[in-house]
């Protein structure tokens, strides 16, 4: 069976099915966008029946492809699946270089709900086109867009008919589609529907338009270095369906290009020259001496370590300076155990109103003014002496004449502990 696509009247691409050994051969030209989609409908067949009742419309299939016989892809042709129940598609764009040989890659297809697989070949056949590769190339850099969106064909296509109408060139190509995340990018935050970009790259035959260079004009770069967006006019016949960041736009005249030639040494056949038969050495080894070895490696570094220490202990234990340094060590480690012991043996002293006192004229024991169980927590700082409950009147003689009486209080303090002493005082 032969299908033939036509992709914006520009790019062709032929695909022949062989039923006999189920391999699709696809014939893309060098230097022109190849975009293969891996469609789940197709590989569903596939997979035999399942015993378990299900949606098998809505089975999760996952593709894995690579080169035959090696691990990965070749390095031009990329690969991007969103999520299981999406399709897979291959994209990239081939180089001269690649012509002439068939590409086999080998496409594994995943049932995770049968756990089933399927396995199919895609030949690569790569063609020359006249005019490879043409001589004006333009990268745009689309913000509103994934790789895989930009990769349908009525989305690509749309892109290359406004490019077109600004560029007005007889032949036009796709050259390369890539993701923002291959060139370093960032993974957008999932919100405001946010993309990660793609680059488009695109080639024509004629010079560019003077629109598209509108974006190296003076002003426009000082708008770019400012990151502000530059004025460009025809700006308005992508932005209904492209956002374009302008100052990313890049337009290459590749006549101009000055290539670069390095000098790259022939490659060889592979085989190494033929040297005579390979001798191993004997099986009768010389004896070996290792008292050398043992002298460099433990004895004269101990001897070094040896001399240090004793140079450090004259300096410390004979000299002056270092015997004060270990009196002055000495006397500082004696103060820190003094200063431990009394802080373990001291002891707080007890507010007065919680005290023993004295009857000032019988001497006999007063309780306190404030008993143990006494709440303190709502008492003021200070009371007056009218406030106080439980408060001792101290008795006077009256005085007559030139005769008066004091009474003096002194408080003494024994052990840490205060008392109350009253010395009285009469005809002074």
């Amino acid at each position: 069976m032969v299908s033939v696509g036509v992709f914006v009247g520009l790019i062709v691409v032929v695909t022949i099915l062989s039923k006999s050994h189920a391999d699709r051969n696809v014939y893309p030209s060098a230097g022109v966008l190849f975009v293969h989609v891996l469609e789940r409908e197709y590989f569903k067949g596939e997979f035999p029946p399942y015993p378990k009742a299900g949606d098998s419309s809505n089975d999760p299939i996952t593709f894995n492809t690579n080169l035959k016989g090696y691990p990965d892809r070749p390095g031009w042709l990329r690969y991007i699946q969103r999520t299981p129940h999406s399709d897979g598609v291959l994209y990239g764009s081939p180089a001269s270089e690649h012509m002439g040989k068939p590409t086999i890659i080998e496409i594994t297809a995943y049932n995770k709900r049968t756990f089933e697989t399927a396995r199919h070949n895609l030949v690569i056949n790569i063609m020359s086109i006249e005019e490879f590769p043409l001589p004006y190339q333009a990268e745009f850099f689309i913000k509103n867009m994934n790789v895989e969106e930009m990769l349908a064909s009525e989305v690509l296509g749309d892109f290359l008919g406004a490019v077109k109408n600004v560029w007005q060139p007889e032949r036009l190509n796709a050259i390369n589609i890539t993701s923002a995340l291959d060139r370093g990018g960032r993974v957008p935050l999932p919100i405001n529907d946010l993309k990660e970009g793609v680059y488009v790259m695109v080639g024509a035959d004629v010079q560019f338009s003077s629109c598209l260079r509108e974006v190296e004009t003076p002003q426009n770069q000082l708008r770019c270095s400012q990151e502000m967006e530059p004025v460009i006019s025809c700006d308005k016949k992508f932005r209904a369906q492209f956002h374009i960041d302008w100052c990313k736009i890049s337009l290459v005249d590749i006549t101009k290009v000055v290539p670069v030639h390095s000098n790259r040494p022939d490659a060889g056949t592979g085989v190494l020259p033929d040297i005579g038969e390979y001798n191993p050495p004997s099986e009768s080894l010389k004896n070996r001496d290792y008292f050398a070895d043992f002298l460099i490696t433990l004895a004269v570094p101990s001897a070094v370590a040896m001399v240090l220490f004793i140079i450090l202990a004259y300096s410390m234990c004979c000299r002056r300076e270092g015997v004060i340094q270990l009196v002055h060590h000495s006397s500082i480690q004696k103060s820190t155990k003094e200063l431990r012991s009394m802080s373990k043996n001291r002891e707080i002293s007890w507010p007065l109103s919680t005290l023993p006192v004295f009857h000032p004229v019988s001497g006999e024991v007063v309780p306190p003014i404030h008993p143990d169980n006494y709440e303190t927590t709502s008492m003021p700082l200070m009371q007056t002496q009218t406030n106080l409950q439980n408060q001792i009147q101290i008795p006077q003689q009256q005085s007559s004449g030139d005769n008066y009486c004091m009474t003096t209080f002194r408080r003494l303090e024994v052990n840490g502990i205060p008392e109350r002493k009253v010395a009285e005082a009469l005809n002074l």
